[in-house]
């Protein structure tokens, strides 16, 4: 039976997924509650959302695991993922657009697999300086953190791929990598044979980061159809308060533009952010500019969708009288489609199997050296 969902355009429900199990060492376990304590709540209130802050699932520590060498603390990413996953349901059968704080990249196994109670083909848009394409079989240390996006394609462990009953969780057409700079020479060899989407951080810097994110928006499909936004604060050039950060990458400026982009779409279901460690950040300045982000974007959301509900609400100028000299009628300019309204209502029947469609596979554009420091 289908579910009908309402979409609450100024409702944000804010879910804490502490756990860095999926990860070598602890640190990522403690973003969310730092991150609520820097202000995050307030500072959404502030620029006019209501804010339900549902709590935090069980916290889950990365562990040495020399039993499972290819795939470390696999039961742990499991228990993390079954508590964060109908938390996701209830958030978006709520209306409200859920904003998953992480933790490790795993959540989004978590987050996709919460959506698809109620959608059938979301797209995720995946901001990560690292590709996360590795597999038990190709991965140099058994992290599952740089494993992530092969289990939502339906690749890797048994146990992660069927998470989801019907793998994959998202179809290689409808996921994009955006932001990548760093690369294992297996998911190299993948990417090059794979219609999974892709922008290396050196591809947004000759694009524009705005223009780049709107191609890929156009290319999942996401003007039409429900994605998830995942966003890795790893991703931004230089940034300290992370487990693996980066020279290279993109710069603030770029983030902040493409966040911007994203989050204005309509079809915007959800959000998470992944990969902040407050104990590489004694001052809290990572945690500030994470925030300032968010709400840069979320506010320029805001006053998009004001804008599409007003301009839908407004009544039709009457047609202009005909002129009285005119010798013949004039013709008639074909008219606008109105705009969707940004409180339409969302329902399971509806399905992006235009997604799906057979598209050409990019070239592989050439990827940057694999980076030894980061354990994918």
């Amino acid at each position: 039976m289908a579910v009908k969902i309402v979409r609450r355009p100024n409702q944000i429900a804010i879910l804490g997924a502490p756990t860095s199990a999926a990860a070598l060492v602890p640190g990522h376990e403690l973003g969310p509650r730092a991150l609520r304590e820097a202000g995050l709540a307030d500072r959404l209130r502030s620029i006019g959302y209501d804010v339900l802050d549902l709590g935090d699932d069980p916290v889950l520590l990365a562990q040495p695991d020399n039993e499972s060498p290819r795939a470390r603390n696999i039961s742990a990413v499991l228990k993390s993922l079954e508590a964060l996953k109908p938390r996701v349901e209830s958030a978006v059968k709520s209306g409200a657009l859920p904003l998953i704080l992480g933790g490790d990249c795993s959540i989004a196994l978590a987050v996709v697999a919460g959506l698809r109670r109620y959608f059938r083909n979301p797209g995720m848009i995946y901001i990560d300086r690292d590709a996360d394409l590795n597999t038990p079989a190709t991965t140099p240390s058994g992290c599952v953190d740089g494993m992530v996006v092969s289990h939502l394609i339906g690749r890797g462990a048994a146990e992660l791929v069927r998470f989801w009953g019907e793998p994959p969780l998202v179809r290689e057409p409808g996921l994009v990598l955006f932001g990548v700079d760093r690369l294992d020479p297996p998911e190299e060899e993948f990417l090059a044979r794979s219609p999974l989407r892709r922008y290396l951080a050196s591809d947004i810097q000759r694009k524009g980061a705005a223009a780049a994110a709107r191609e890929a928006v156009e290319r999942i499909h996401a003007t039409r159809s429900e994605f998830v936004l995942h966003f890795d604060v790893d991703v931004i050039a230089d940034f300290p308060a992370t487990n693996y950060p980066g020279e290279r990458g993109l710069s603030l400026l770029q983030v902040r533009e493409a966040l911007e982009i994203f989050m204005t779409q309509k079809n915007l279901a959800a959000i998470e952010v992944a990969s902040y460690n407050p104990q590489k950040d004694p001052d809290a300045s990572g945690a500030n500019t994470v925030i300032d982000l968010l709400v840069h974007a979320l506010a320029a959301r805001a006053e998009s969708l004001r804008a599409a509900a007003e301009a839908s609400a407004a009544p039709a100028a009457p047609p202009a009288a005909p002129s009285a000299s005119a010798a013949e009628p004039e013709a008639h300019s074909e008219a606008a489609l109105p705009p969707v309204s940004a409180g339409e209502g969302w329902s399971s029947e509806v399905s992006d199997d235009s997604a799906a469609s057979a598209e050409e596979s990019p070239d592989a554009p050439s990827a940057p050296e694999s980076t030894e420091e980061h354990p994918s």
